[in-house]
């Protein structure tokens, strides 16, 4: 794998954790740079940050049940696996990855959704790239 690929996957998934980071602008630099074609920097980049919400959902399940619920559990019970499709959004997704975990939820419907909500994401953003 290309080295500009490695450093993609290291952002991806630093950013769906709870560190800060910005992949969308290391994806687009991987394109604009030309180190590697748009599928597989999509690909990757949803890898990265898949593999960031698992753990985050991950670090939910070590937290005690007997905790308060706040808004991401009430959003993640009431619609499942499927508020995961969320999880790349900015502030409210690592939240939603965590509220999974404490809540349980199935880690494979948990990981399909978070991984097609992610690739929706970057396919959007690589989108956006080629017309730069």
């Amino acid at each position: 794998m290309a080295p500009s690929l490695w450093a993609l996957l290291a952002s991806s998934f630093v950013s769906a954790t709870l560190l800060p980071g910005n992949s969308e602008i290391v994806l687009v630099a991987v394109l604009k740079a030309g180190g590697a074609s748009p599928a597989a920097a999509v690909a990757v980049a949803t890898l990265g940050n898949t593999l960031g919400g698992l753990t985050t959902y991950a670090l939910g399940r070590l937290v005690p049940s007997r905790l308060p619920e706040g808004r991401a559990v009430a959003h993640v019970r009431r619609f499942g696996a499927a508020a995961l499709l969320l999880a790349w959004a900015p502030f409210v997704g690592d939240a939603l990855c965590g509220a999974a975990g404490w809540l349980r939820l199935n880690w494979i419907a948990c990981t399909a959704a978070m991984a097609a909500g992610k690739a929706a994401r970057y396919f959007v953003v690589a989108q956006a790239a080629a017309l730069l």
